[in-house]
Parts: structure tokens; C-alpha cells; sequence
């Protein structure tokens, strides 16, 4: 029990973070958004906590929307999210907490195997 609650405070409880992450490497859309996070990551979580957390980042400003225009008429273009400095910014310092953290626990480690 207490190693799915970890996995989940890892992951849904902190989707902000894979979803920067994927949009470090391009602008994407909410529905494109899902499907990397369950392709990349194995994450599965309903969509609406997805559009939910980007609704969130937007605000928070973390990410911006872009409208990208279809080419065929009469449609409307698709929002694609792409984050801001400061987005990449708080994942880099939330990166580097991580980071901390597992150098922290893992001191002592191979003195483990001792007991």
C-alpha cells in the first residue's frame, strides 16, 4: 500500500510536471496531451483531471495556449499548449528537488544489505 501511494503522489498527483516535460519537446493539444502521457509515462488518468491540471498550469502561468489554424474551412483550430519561462523554470527547480530528495534517501543505502 504504501508503495502506490508513492507511485501515485509521483505521478497524478504531480501530472504538471510530465506534461512540461512533454511540452518542452513540442506544442501539443489537450487529447494529444493524454496520449503521450499514457505512451511516455504509463500514466492513465481520466481526461478531465488532465484538462483539469492544464486548466491550472494556464493559470498559474506555467503553460500558454496557441491557436493553430485548420486548413480546412469553416473549422476551428485546435488550442496547443506550450509552456512559458517560467514553466520551464519551476520544472527545472521541481527536477532538482527530485533530485535532492533521492540523494537524501539513498545515503546509507548499501548499508542496507549489512543488517
Amino acid at each position: 500500500m504504501a508503495y502506490q501511494r508513492l507511485v501515485k503522489k509521483m505521478t497524478i498527483e504531480n501530472l504538471w510536471m510530465y506534461i512540461l516535460r512533454l511540452l518542452v519537446e513540442k506544442p501539443m493539444y489537450g487529447r494529444e496531451i493524454i496520449q503521450a502521457l499514457r505512451e511516455r509515462f504509463g500514466i492513465k488518468s481520466a481526461s478531465v483531471t488532465i484538462y483539469v491540471v492544464l486548466y491550472r498550469m494556464e493559470r498559474e502561468g506555467l503553460i500558454e495556449k496557441v491557436k493553430k489554424s485548420r486548413r480546412v474551412r469553416n473549422k476551428n483550430g485546435r488550442s496547443y499548449y506550450r509552456p512559458t519561462k517560467k514553466g520551464i523554470e519551476t520544472l527545472e527547480k521541481g527536477l532538482d528537488f527530485i533530485k535532492s530528495t533521492y540523494l537524501k534517501l539513498q545515503i546509507g543505502r548499501e548499508n542496507v544489505d549489512e543488517v
